[in-house]
């Protein structure tokens, strides 16, 4: 079994990426990073959307956990909750916006077809 989140260069993001490395050492799985086309050059390595001049492949490579990064078609929700169904993940993790009262009413359109379609329980995070 295993982790899957959802990464993007925001705080969102990078909230969601801490948590499930925190999980996945808890859990002691794997972890498999789910990544929107546009970001794919931080998973090769490169300065784009690093926090504090690390890359997301730095970030994994310092987090002990065994990890794959997987670049979206994208259909960023689709391939989150198909990933988690290839895999057999025992989790997914996504970060969430905060809100206005009035946006409170609604979930954003992906994280609610996360949650809708997803094969496992989802963890959602707010930085």
């Amino acid at each position: 079994m295993t982790v899957v989140v959802s990464h993007l260069s925001n705080p969102e993001g990078r909230q969601a990426l801490a948590t499930a490395i925190g999980e996945a050492r808890s859990r002691g799985t794997g972890l498999v990073v789910v990544e929107p086309p546009a970001t794919s050059a931080a998973a090769a390595g490169a300065p784009a959307g690093a926090e504090g001049g690390e890359t997301l492949a730095e970030r994994l490579a310092a987090a002990g956990v065994e990890h794959e990064v997987v670049v979206s078609d994208g259909d960023l929700p689709e391939s989150i909750v198909q990933t988690a169904a290839r895999v057999g993940a025992e989790l997914i993790v996504i970060g969430l916006r905060r809100r206005s009262p009035v946006g409170k009413l609604i979930l954003g359109a992906g994280a609610q077809r996360i949650l809708l379609e997803s094969p496992c329980p989802v963890l959602a995070v707010k930085p």
